[in-house]
């Protein structure tokens, strides 16, 4: 059952209700001198909300006053219905008000600050496109399909992938699940029982901005392999629909890693022996739509793994920079974005390349998309697998504490430079 509280704000004495079902209330004294188990209750269903008014107060007077917080961990799917509330609550997290200051400096700052230059218009192009389906043919075909695809870490350090046996249904049902989870109420999510997911995993903004140009305008769930597997999390519709986006990305990314690894004369079991569901991880992005162009969606930066894989929607704003400009990457709505992370670079001995990316935002459409990120334990060690190494040997945990050490003194990441020989 879900656990819900609820705080009412009315022009009476301001009360808590907490619940674990809808006849299971915990008595919680009202500041009025009532107790929960004092008042009887009336039920009924709004969205994902179950919603209990006391019928010793009168509902209708109150209507124009009533505000409804509501903190809840859903165990399982609720239905929806038609039924309307006196009061809105809004998603989007609380940018302008909690960045105000970055905002009134910028119009100072915007004369000598290079944000006025981070968006300037992009040359549009496809990625490099590879049809997977070719590995499953014959030799010849199948040989030429991965020169491709290492050509492509080479030169790009992006591609795109199609036949690649995530189903058309399964990606517009992640979409769909996704846009549900992130229309909830920017309080609910904030919530650290929210989904029942770990203390931190959602995430909007930046913390450690001091500056609009270091702001990244979006919210993200950073989520675990293992929250989605594990039983008694995720709704049981998510979990589903993220199990099966989860499941078939992770073989496509131990079959990329393998391939990439083979092409430099390697037939190393370190990927499959490292990176394991308790290591890898789903992150779902929402791109709100923002006042001004002058904020990213998510600043210049590598990735901290060793591959991504991405699916998009078609309102892009992925851009990446190729031969020392930034390209913007035209949506494909039947293909998955992949590039290679710091890690891969490091290990390839920068034969495979990490480039930076960034996503611009949009004043008038908001953008969604998920990432699955193909990571070691902390106590990976990552060497390069030829000699002589442009990097010194470090691990994962090691890695991650340099690049958390650098965004809060510098405002932004260093990744592999810190760790040449």
């Amino acid at each position: 059952m879900p656990f819900l509280q609820y705080k009412y704000h009315t022009p009476h004495p301001t009360f808590l209700l907490e619940h674990s079902s809808p006849l299971s209330l915990n008595p919680t004294p009202f500041s009025s001198g009532f107790s929960a188990h004092s008042l009887s209750f009336r039920h009924f269903t709004y969205r994902y909300f179950h919603i209990l008014f006391p019928t010793k107060l009168s509902v209708e007077p109150l209507a124009q006053h009533l505000q409804v917080v509501v903190h809840w961990c859903l165990k399982e799917e609720m239905v929806e219905s038609d039924t309307k509330l006196p009061f809105s609550m809004d998603s989007d997290p609380p940018f302008e008000e909690t960045y105000k200051t970055l905002f009134e400096n910028s119009i100072e700052e915007s004369k000598i600050n290079r944000a006025n230059q981070i968006l300037i218009t992009c040359e549009e192009c496809e990625l490099p496109l590879i049809d997977i389906g070719r590995l499953s043919m014959g030799e010849l075909e199948r040989e030429e399909c991965k020169k491709e695809i290492a050509r492509a870490s080479q030169e790009w350090g992006f591609f795109q992938v199609i036949n690649h046996g995530v189903s058309s249904e399964i990606l517009e049902d992640m979409r769909s699940k996704q846009m549900q989870v992130f229309k909830q109420p920017f309080r609910l999510k904030t919530n650290h029982q929210y989904l029942n997911l770990s203390a931190g995993c959602y995430r909007w903004g930046t913390p450690t901005a001091t500056c609009l140009s270091q702001l990244s305008w979006s919210e993200a769930f950073h989520i675990p392999l293992m929250d989605i597997s594990s039983s008694g999390g995720l709704p049981t519709t998510l979990s589903s629909t993220m199990g099966q986006f989860a499941a078939t990305v992770s073989d496509l990314a131990q079959r990329l890693v393998e391939i990439l690894a083979e092409e430099m004369g390697h037939k190393s079991t370190f990927f499959k022996e490292k990176c394991l569901p308790s290591t890898c991880y789903i992150r779902m992005n929402r791109y709100p739509p923002c006042p001004t162009s002058q904020i990213f969606g998510l600043m210049p930066h590598t990735d901290s793994d060793f591959l991504t894989i991405l699916h998009q929607d078609q309102v892009g704003g992925l851009q990446l920079v190729k031969d020392g400009r930034w390209i913007a990457v035209k949506p494909n709505p039947e293909a998955l974005i992949i590039n290679i992370g710091d890690l891969f670079q490091a290990w390839s001995n920068g034969v495979y390349k990490s480039v930076q990316h960034r996503v611009v935002t949009n004043q008038k459409v908001e953008r969604f998309s998920t990432a699955y990120f193909l990571c070691p334990s902390y106590d990976a060690v990552i060497e390069s697998c030829v000699e002589p190494s442009l990097y010194r040997k470090f691990s994962f945990r090691e890695f991650r504490q340099q690049v958390q050490e650098d965004v809060q003194k510098l405002g932004y990441k260093v990744g592999l430079p810190r760790f040449l020989v």
